[in-house]
């Protein structure tokens, strides 16, 4: 329904609605009247008005505001606002800090970059750049989701900014992206929704930075304080599913151990993706009525007369559509999913061609070509196509001195007999085959340097196979769990102050911040993931065995020997049955119903692959829906998973910001649902890089990243051949 035939059902319901339950009660107060309600599992936790009143590094909460905690485009664009005592901030700090943080953690701040002039808080609505520091002031409702367990713990905070127009009402969903907290989506969803006058409603969707630090049993709380586990009490964001004794236990065998929510919650929350958005949805509109209700009009905005676009990134992008596709009540009128992580139910009926080839692996999930991935990625940079000729953090494993230990991959994937080739070079060709044949492209070559060694493949790997198969903290799975490391890899105690820090600093992920992977038999004892001996080759080989396991996992297949896995076997069968079962729970319909949606992804993403995701959804969607889908799929030349990256040397020479046609995205569904205007055809839009000096490259113009267009160039435009997507070079 268009938002024009929603305000007239709300000035009808305004009119009259109130009036005629009223005579058809016995008395108007009756109980049977229409009241506000908050949806099932949800207990509210606060309401904070946000003035606005000031721009400081220093803002408190009586000076903050919705978008930046009150330090405006120039603090987001700077230095980490610092703690009055870093070892004990405050919570007006860590909301403060973790708005930074997580805005900053998926786009560039760097002004050569785009950061205040093509998107910003100092960037209006219609896109016009100004001088001003952007804060938006409005009032924040922070509610959590439980389904009676006390360990779910979804957290959602909807924001309400002083410009909502209770005449025109809009809702803009943000689940987090990757495995952030509540405020995940703030620089996509969030920025884009409150310059709108939206409410946006955000959700960490049963992820967010949980870390239990089984040391001395702290937790954080659900606003981002810490505590012992005893005091937190029903407050505990995440708590691992422990005894005191059997935590005792641990602590002696396997001591500096800190437990991870998204991995470790027992909850598989992958598979509430989509209902903690929606959840999310009926809660805006709760706090939209109970801020806006009156008396004689309690219930003011309902699911047809407001309305909804559901739109974040990456796992948020996956969740928007997830919940398009479970939409039984018609809460979502138009979605945008920027580089989608999407599970799809089959990799049977469709297909994906590009140019004038066919794909030959395509819809896998992201369990299957993570930790394949995460075995010959590291080999697979050496090969001379994926070789980087400058030392920069695009080619990390040079920088970070881990070539040896990559040519010790590749040295034990031959003796196992799973790579070919009597030298390194060979080797690293025949794995960088391997996964082109899996699925990446040649835009992926030289990324998967970077991706591997900044640590996407061994934290993913190690995180969602425990995820999915529901194994607690002391489960060991693969070898594996989490804890702090020194330079040298060693495990050591969390610093305080770390700790204290982290709900604003970590990312939900073991990526260091504060907690990494740790591989518990490597030779030697336990070491972080970079420095792992593994047992089987007596090396420093980035933990080859454990690889080779979690993939295991995944597949129910020895990768060296071929057979499947059995109960005496490692990883065992039933660990493996655990984890697919798991897989089971999260796959996508991929049928949204005829709802319009608009996915945008980058080509060169090497941590989502568009075969495996946006152009393998795009097809089985067309497949499933035939002349009804209302799907649009925008693919971006020279763009890649993370724009934070971009700040990085070479990074910023070779890719653009994906995050422009997010938000172009946004406007075109926007003016769809407003006016009836027509979505853009799915296309190639094809950028142009910044180019320059690594670590300097010249300033990005509007030229670097030309907008889509509603009728693109033939040559341009992605269609089917068959029950194939087919997009063109």
């Amino acid at each position: 329904m268009h938002v024009r035939s929603k305000r007239k059902t709300l000035a009808a319901f305004q009119w009259s609605g109130v009036a005629l339950a009223c005579a058809t009660l016995a008395a108007c107060g009756s109980s049977d009247r229409v009241h506000n309600e908050l949806p099932s599992g949800v207990t509210e936790l606060s309401t904070t008005q946000y003035p606005a009143t000031a721009v400081s590094t220093g803002a408190t909460a009586a000076q903050q505001d919705l978008l930046t905690g009150g330090i405006g485009k120039t603090g987001l664009g700077g230095a980490a606002p610092a703690y009055a005592d870093p070892a004990n901030p405050t919570v007006a700090e860590l909301r403060r800090n973790a708005l930074f943080s997580n805005y900053r953690g998926i786009l560039d701040p760097l002004a050569a970059g785009g950061y205040g002039s093509l998107y910003g808080p100092n960037v209006t609505a219609a896109g016009v750049v100004t001088q001003g520091e952007g804060l938006i002031p409005g009032r924040e409702y922070i509610a959590v989701l439980d389904d009676g367990s006390g360990r779910k713990q979804t957290v959602m905070a909807v924001q309400v900014p002083d410009s909502f127009d209770a005449k025109s009402p809009c809702v803009v969903l943000g689940p987090s992206s990757g495995s952030r907290g509540v405020y995940g989506a703030i620089g996509t969803a969030g920025e884009w929704g409150l310059k709108k006058g939206c409410a946006v409603a955000f959700t960490d969707a049963g992820k967010g930075v949980g870390l239990h630090n089984l040391s001395d049993d702290t937790v954080h709380k659900i606003d981002g304080s810490r505590a012992t586990k005893a005091a937190a009490g029903k407050l505990s964001f995440f708590s691992a599913n422990l005894t005191d004794a059997a935590r005792a236990a641990y602590n002696a065998a396997f001591p500096n151990r800190i437990a991870i929510k998204h991995a470790q919650s027992q909850q598989n929350p992958e598979k509430d993706w989509g209902t903690d958005t929606l959840t999310a949805a009926k809660y805006a509109l709760y706090v939209l009525n109970a801020q806006f209700g009156k008396a004689d009009n309690p219930v003011p905005f309902t699911k047809s007369n407001t309305l909804i676009i559901g739109g974040s990134a990456s796992n948020g992008g996956a969740a928007v559509l997830r919940a398009a596709e479970q939409d039984a009540d018609g809460l979502i009128d138009g979605v945008v999913a920027s580089e989608p992580m999407v599970e799809l139910p089959t990799t049977t009926g469709y297909g994906v061609q590009f140019g004038d080839a066919a794909v030959s692996s395509y819809g896998r999930l992201l369990a299957d070509y993570t930790t394949y991935g995460n075995i010959y990625q590291p080999c697979a940079a050496l090969a001379p196509d994926a070789a980087i000729s400058e030392t920069s953090i695009f080619n990390y494993i040079t920088l970070t001195a881990m070539t040896a230990r990559a040519t010790a991959r590749c040295d034990g994937l031959a003796a196992k007999g799973l790579v070919s080739g009597a030298t390194t070079a060979e080797r690293a060709t025949n794995a960088l085959g391997k996964l082109r044949a899996y699925g990446w492209t040649k835009d992926n070559d030289q990324m998967h340097n970077a991706h591997y060694a900044l640590g996407n493949g061994p934290i993913l790997s190690a995180m969602y196979t425990m995820a999915y198969g529901r194994f607690g903290a002391d489960a060991n799975l693969c070898n594996a769990s989490f804890g702090a490391a020194s330079a040298t890899g060693d495990v050591v105690a969390v610093a305080p102050a770390a700790l204290a820090q982290s709900f604003a600093t970590a990312n939900g992920t073991s990526n260091g911040t504060p907690a990494t992977v740790i591989y518990n038999d490597s030779v030697g004892g336990a070491k972080s993931w970079p420095f792992a001996v593994s047992p089987s080759t007596g090396v420093a080989d980035l933990g080859l065995d454990n690889a080779l396991c979690q993939h295991a996992l995944v597949s129910g297949v020895d990768p060296v020997s071929g057979l499947a896995l059995t109960a005496d076997s490692k990883p065992t069968k039933a660990q493996s049955d655990a984890v697919r079962s798991g897989l089971s729970e999260v796959r996508h319909s991929a049928n949204l119903k005829a709802k319009p949606v608009i996915i945008v992804a980058g080509r060169s993403d090497a941590l989502i692959p568009v075969n495996h995701n946006a152009r393998a959804y795009t097809a089985l969607n067309q497949t499933l829906e035939g002349s009804k889908s209302n799907l649009r799929y925008i693919e971006v030349t020279n763009a890649q998973h993370f724009d934070a990256f971009l700040l990085f040397a070479g990074f910023d020479t070779r890719f653009v910001p994906l995050h422009p046609y997010f938000n172009q995205a946004m406007d075109a569904m926007w003016n769809h649902l407003q006016s009836k205007a027509a979505l853009p055809a799915s296309q190639v839009v094809r950028t142009t890089p910044r180019g320059g000096t690594p670590g300097a490259a010249t300033a990005i113009t509007a030229a670097n990243v030309p907008g889509f267009k509603t009728t693109p160039a033939a040559a341009d435009q992605i269609g089917f051949a068959g029950t194939s997507i087919k997009v063109p070079q």
